[in-house]
């Protein structure tokens, strides 16, 4: 999610909301992992990937319609022989995606909040609606597995800072399991006392120094932030340390 937030934001700036799909569970072999976020502007446009390219279509369509809604819901994605080739993974694998109106403010402040120097870690929660995830394949009931969207935030030593499940014990687990994922730093969901709660993590990101403002540390920072790394370099030669070489 943190990679997208610069689209979101220019989208925003013109104007322009987005609904997101995000992998919150994964069975088999699946292309890509929990967490991982589509992002469908209100004009058509498309950030990001749930499946590397298998289900995107259709994943986008059903953002449009959780916009048209007001609801969350999740759907199952999977694959047969005879549609093969047509809406599936490739892969044979199987995933759920959550299909949210609007990315929540929640998420966007704990993906922001943990960027660069002084950030700070967090997860969110979010219910999931609790009816068995429809397929992709089947007929969809008006309201079947659809919910609003909600958000729990918790801190990197297991306490609520927003939000709450209703119930106290609830709570108290959703925060230890969160506390675990966010240690672990890998979105996934957990079954707490019979429901189900997809739970973001956005942990701190690591920092990689680089000392030399030279050709191959180019490279090298380019590499970093594809793995989330946040980086800096050091290097007393105020020509080669730019902004334009490094941007």
């Amino acid at each position: 999610m943190r990679d997208l937030l610069d689209t979101l934001d220019a989208w925003r700036d013109q104007g322009t909301e987005a609904g997101r799909a995000v992998v919150v569970r994964t069975f088999g072999s699946a292309p890509r992992p929990e967490g991982a976020v589509l992002l469908v502007a209100d004009d058509g446009r498309l950030i990001g990937s749930v499946s590397g390219g298998c289900v995107e279509g259709a994943a986008a369509e059903e953002v449009a319609r959780s916009r048209a809604t007001g609801l969350s819901r999740v759907i199952r994605y999977g694959i047969s022989d005879e549609l093969a080739w047509d809406v599936g993974l490739a892969c044979g694998g199987t995933i759920d995606v959550l299909v949210q109106p609007l990315v929540p403010t929640a998420v966007t402040a704990a993906a922001t909040a943990s960027i660069g120097p002084g950030g700070v870690a967090a997860a969110v929660a979010t219910p999931l609606p609790g009816d068995a995830p429809p397929s992709v394949f089947g007929p969809h009931e008006p309201g079947a597995g659809e919910a609003p969207a909600s958000s729990i935030v918790i801190d990197v030593g297991g306490r609520i800072l927003e939000g709450s499940t209703g119930h106290p014990g609830t709570d108290a687990s959703l925060a230890r399991a969160a506390a675990e994922i966010l240690d672990d730093g890998r979105s996934r969901t957990v079954d707490l006392d019979g429901r189900a709660f997809f739970v973001e993590a956005f942990p701190v990101r690591p920092r990689l120094v680089i000392v030399g403002a030279v050709e191959v540390a180019r490279s090298l920072v380019r590499y970093a932030h594809e793995l989330g790394y946040e980086t800096v370099i050091v290097d007393g030669r105020a020509s080669f340390a730019t902004a334009e070489r490094f941007p």
